[in-house]
């Protein structure tokens, strides 16, 4: 089965933390456009304009509150929810300087996390049925890591470890400057027992050498069809009854994703997730929603 989307954001003072930053640096001194506004009470929607995934109202709402306490934001709409182009997201009342100094700040993060978000979902949509779950990486824009994760998770994706301090994963030059995998596997776990371990192999010897050690998964790197099928079998022949799971990696595209699936690895990894980010078209217009 797939993994329930995890829809809690990260703590309060992270998204705080991230709207502070961004709003300095659009803001700099002072909105001297706004400034020119008469500072009335005014309306506003938000639209957006094709097919996505809601990601990112707490960063919406921390923009706009951030310039005005008052604001009354009206969501039509749930965080996770896939929406159709032309969809009213939501209204908001506020000052009129405030809605359109933060318009941006406020857009950006929704229109980043929807699209990460949507690009998981879809990934997501290719692989369901099959009980293969996919993950993200460390493969995130700088500063916004936390959110970006989150972001998978509300389309559907699972996190891989945060960071270079939650859990231990040797990968090639890890295990080449410890002179084997062996004594890479006995280095972690002499210093980091209590932390989860990652292997990545590149052969199948070094895939048996992973197993007979022990680890929490082991990740096939740029295996093609027939090396990774081999993979599973001999992971579920091991003498633990297949109970590491097997992670792939490495050129991994949409076009191919189910295939990978099907062969039954348990994790697949995917950078294009975080990485190549294509933002979802929206936009905050001031006045009344049409219609």
């Amino acid at each position: 089965m797939m993994a329930t989307p995890d829809f809690s954001p990260p703590p309060a003072q992270v998204v705080a933390d991230d709207v502070a930053r961004a709003l300095a640096e659009d803001l700099g001194d002072g909105d001297v456009t706004a400034q020119l506004l008469p500072d009335g009470d005014d309306v506003a929607y938000l639209l957006c304009k094709e097919d996505a995934v809601v990601c990112g109202r707490p960063w919406f709402d921390a923009c706009h509150r951030a310039l005005d306490p008052g604001v009354r934001i009206g969501w039509r709409v749930a965080e996770g929810d896939r929406v159709a182009a032309g969809t009213v997201l939501a209204t908001l009342a506020g000052r009129t300087r405030a809605l359109v100094s933060a318009e941006r700040t406020a857009l950006n993060f929704l229109q980043t996390l929807g699209g990460t978000a949507t690009t998981t979902a879809r990934y997501v949509d290719a692989v369901r049925g099959t009980g293969t779950r996919l993950l993200d990486t460390r493969k995130t824009i700088p500063g916004l890591r936390l959110a970006q994760k989150y972001a998978v998770r509300v389309g559907g994706g699972c996190n891989h470890r945060i960071g270079l301090f939650d859990a231990v994963m040797l990968k090639e030059n890890h295990v080449r400057a410890a002179g084997s995998i062996d004594a890479a596997i006995a280095s972690a776990r002499a210093v980091h027992p209590a932390l989860p371990l990652i292997v990545e192999v590149e052969t199948l010897a070094e895939l048996e050498a992973a197993l007979r050690a022990g680890c929490a998964r082991v990740l096939i790197d740029d295996f093609d069809a027939d090396l990774r099928r081999e993979a599973v079998r001999i992971a579920r022949a091991a003498p633990d009854g297949g109970a590491i799971p097997l992670e792939a990696s490495g050129s991994v595209d949409l076009a191919g994703l189910r295939a990978i699936a099907e062969d039954g690895v348990d994790y697949i990894s995917i950078g294009a997730l975080t990485k190549h980010v294509r933002a979802i078209d929206l936009s905050m217009k001031l006045g009344p929603p049409p219609g």
